[in-house]
């Protein structure tokens, strides 16, 4: 089975794609939100699209991953969810429009939270209810300054319920766990082990569990190219936006 495209690969942004259709006043002000379980691609399709649209990309994960990593250097026990909840409120998080720079109180911390002792904790992290509250809030804040497109895995049902633009992204299991592997290396057995309980944990989790919206385009990356999956939102991105309203 294909895995079609590594999570990793990044699109040159282009500021040619014809916004045409978009009315200009909402064009302005537009949420893209798109879930999905890890390995479906958001990543890479959510970064090329904010390029392509001109928006800011906003990747919850790497908000998770910058507490998470903020909590290890300051030794909170990730089991002490009052601590944690007090570092995630605590915790400045910055992105720029075009960039993929992640700053965390002011530091370029892009880099180091991809680092596996940083993956693992952030698995814990983001499980913690007032971690997922903090977080919440500061996307909210993020989103109601600008125009994003915003991936995670509860951004179309908790923390955007109202986006113009929903879509959830899946692929078969395995093929999510060869790209994982070509991303980041590693055993795609053990890979699609780790997949697998993430999945488990995401999907029963008490607060914000990982779901499709109801009103959420659902796309199958499976057997699709990065091209293919771009050219279905975007074609979204036109319908819930013409004449000049979001369609729900």
């Amino acid at each position: 089975m294909s895995a079609q495209f590594p999570v990793s690969t990044v699109y040159p942004a282009s500021s040619a794609w014809d916004t045409g259709n978009i009315a200009a006043e909402l064009y302005k002000h537009l949420i893209v939100a798109i879930d999905g379980p890890a390995g479906a691609g958001k990543s890479t399709i959510a970064r090329s699209l904010a390029g392509k649209l001109g928006f800011t990309y906003i990747d919850t994960g790497a908000m998770y991953r910058a507490v998470a990593l903020w909590a290890l250097r300051v030794g909170v026990d990730l089991d002490d969810l009052h601590r944690l909840e007090q570092l995630a409120k605590e915790a400045h998080i910055e992105f720029k429009a075009g960039e993929t720079t992640v700053l965390l109180n002011g530091e370029d911390v892009t880099a180091v939270i991809r680092e596996p002792r940083v993956t693992e904790a952030a698995s814990k992290v983001s499980a913690a209810p007032g971690v997922r509250r903090a977080m919440r809030n500061e996307q909210r804040r993020i989103g109601a300054a600008q125009s994003v497109v915003m991936e995670g895995r509860d951004i179309g049902t908790v923390v955007f319920p109202d986006a113009q633009v929903k879509v959830f992204l899946d692929a078969d299991p395995h093929v999510r766990a060869v790209r994982r592997a070509s991303e980041n290396g590693g055993d795609v057995g053990q890979i699609a082990r780790e997949i697998a309980e993430r999945d488990h944990r995401d999907r029963t989790r008490g607060e914000a569990p990982l779901t499709q919206a109801p009103d959420a385009e659902y796309v199958d990356t499976t057997g699709l190219s990065p091209t293919q999956v771009e050219e279905a939102i975007l074609k979204l991105v036109r319908e819930r936006t013409s004449n000049g309203k979001a369609r729900h």
